[in-house]
């Protein structure tokens, strides 16, 4: 797991950062920072709330339009309205400070547990997609993909709404091998996944990338 830590308590953020022992780990202690550490690779952000210059709750908003990566905040705000505020600011877990790291790491397991099942189905009156059992089907036809076609496909349909920059969804097919992909991969990707999933509403964002429109 690749894991961006938001939290300007230095000694907290090293402990979290410790106790996630073999796992990426990235730490930021303003939102400047995190802002540049973000990357579509992170795969989940811890988030403190009262950061040195600004909120935690404007930077959840800002990823929001454009990435749904699983958020959790970590904050001492421990009213009620402010826990609800969080959560409805998009965040997908809320813990109180002080926590235990034994629980904290339950719950980042218990939230990733959770968008791997969210991502795992996707289904409309006409798609029918379980990524798990490879399995895709149009008007209840099955349908062939290759395993790149399959990846993009879930890319697509896990961030509906939001476009998805050529670069990001080429780091995010292709990973290591990105820079050696040639540059029409992705179009022809993007073309084979339209022809055999008719109907399906992938629009051309010109000069940017593509969205799966809602």
């Amino acid at each position: 797991m690749k894991l961006l830590i938001v939290e300007d308590d230095k000694t907290l953020n090293n402990g979290i950062a410790l106790s996630f022992g073999s796992d990426e780990i990235l730490q930021a202690y303003s939102i400047r920072e995190a802002e540049k550490l973000l990357d579509s690779s992170v795969e989940l952000v811890l988030l403190d709330i009262n950061l040195p210059d600004g909120s935690g709750l404007d930077f959840c908003k800002w990823v929001r339009r454009t990435s749904r990566v699983p958020i959790i905040f970590l904050t001492a705000n421990d009213m009620e309205l402010d826990i609800v505020t969080g959560l409805e600011t998009g965040a997908d877990d809320y813990i109180t400070k002080p926590f235990s790291l034994a629980v904290l790491r339950a719950r980042v397991n218990a939230v990733l547990r959770r968008q791997a099942k969210k991502e795992a189905f996707y289904q409309t009156d006409s798609f029918s997609f379980d990524f798990d059992a490879m399995k895709f089907l149009v008007e209840g036809v099955p349908v062939e993909l290759s395993r790149t076609e399959q990846k993009l496909l879930k890319l697509f349909v896990t961030n509906p709404g939001i476009t998805l920059s050529r670069e990001m969804c080429i780091e995010r097919i292709w990973s290591e091998e990105a820079e050696f992909v040639e540059s029409n991969a992705l179009s022809v990707t993007v073309k084979r996944l339209r022809e055999k999933l008719p109907g399906a509403p992938i629009r051309t964002v010109y000069g940017i990338g593509y969205v799966w429109e809602r």
